[in-house]
């Protein structure tokens, strides 16, 4: 069985890979599809086979998934959502033009229900695979916790504060590792197949929570200091984030606010355990500063 896996260079896809080769996949089983080849030569030395696609290139597409069984397909990193939809939809065509047996496509967690603008692509990119009569797995990812949990935590510590207009809002966040080896899971086992995933944790947090297991860490305080959506606006731009940034987390911040990032579900515990607890992330992510 071949299995295909997009942005195979890219901080999901290759945790897919090492996933299926923890799980005993074949190197030779997978196929990596990357824009830049020289980028995947640690892949090509384990015996992966390395095949250039390229989502804003249809030519680049048309003979990539040739010969394969299921396609990982991890959606694009473009902040430019109608790019996206147009990217996704080469990628779905040139799927069913090759004869993928199944896709796994990496959505978006309670989509329909999102005030998110990112959404509406995934949503989008659903109905495209729908049209294609492919058997199908969507992965409804939630955000991903390290969006907010990184090495930048390093300076709410040392100010003793994390800022945010979050409010009491809760998250259902989950890592990229927990998110990728739900992937690897329904890449290997059968039975996946027209199943719909809301891939967000179980329990969720808040960012009072946060600057509560940071305190744990530091052995100082850190407070949450709660601000309003335009003082973060300002916040972000003197942050020196382009504007399609302040604009995107901005939106995301003002969602968490309102309770939209707070629903859970049990799915990801079924397909790999109990995911990884936030004060693991936590703790890496300060220790990747130091």
């Amino acid at each position: 069985m071949s299995i295909a896996i997009t942005g195979a260079t890219g901080q999901l896809g290759s945790r897919v890979i090492q996933h299926l080769l923890n799980k005993h996949v074949a190197a030779d089983d997978i196929i990596a599809v990357v824009r830049d080849k020289e980028k995947a030569s640690s892949l090509v030395d384990i015996g992966v086979e390395v095949r250039h696609g390229d989502y804003d290139h249809p030519d680049t597409l048309e003979n990539v998934f040739a010969g394969v069984d299921k396609l990982f397909f991890v959606s694009s990193p473009y902040n430019d959502d109608t790019r996206r939809i147009v990217q996704h939809a080469n990628v779905v065509k040139a799927a069913r033009d090759a004869g993928v047996k199944h896709i796994v496509y990496t959505s978006y967690a309670f989509a329909e229900e999102s005030t998110i603008a990112l959404a509406h692509v995934h949503l989008a990119t659903e109905q495209a695979i729908r049209t294609t009569a492919i058997p199908f797995t969507f992965l409804r990812n939630s955000l991903y916790t390290e969006i907010f949990v990184n090495p930048a935590l390093g300076a709410s510590v040392e100010n003793g504060a994390v800022v945010t207009n979050t409010g009491k809002g809760r998250l259902n966040t989950v890592t990229r590792n927990d998110l990728a080896l739900a992937a690897a899971t329904v890449l290997v086992e059968d039975g996946h197949e027209n199943k719909t995933y809301t891939l967000v944790a179980h329990k969720t947090w808040s960012f009072d929570t946060l600057a509560q297991i940071l305190s744990d860490i530091a052995g100082k305080t850190i407070v949450h200091k709660a601000v309003s959506l335009e003082e973060e606006i300002e916040i972000l731009k003197k942050a020196g984030l382009p504007e399609h940034l302040v604009f995107m987390f901005s939106g995301i911040y003002q969602a968490i606010s309102e309770g939209e990032i707070s629903r859970t579900s049990e799915d990801l515990q079924k397909l790999i355990g109990t995911p990884t607890p936030l004060e693991e992330t936590v703790k890496r992510s300060l220790l990747s500063e130091e």
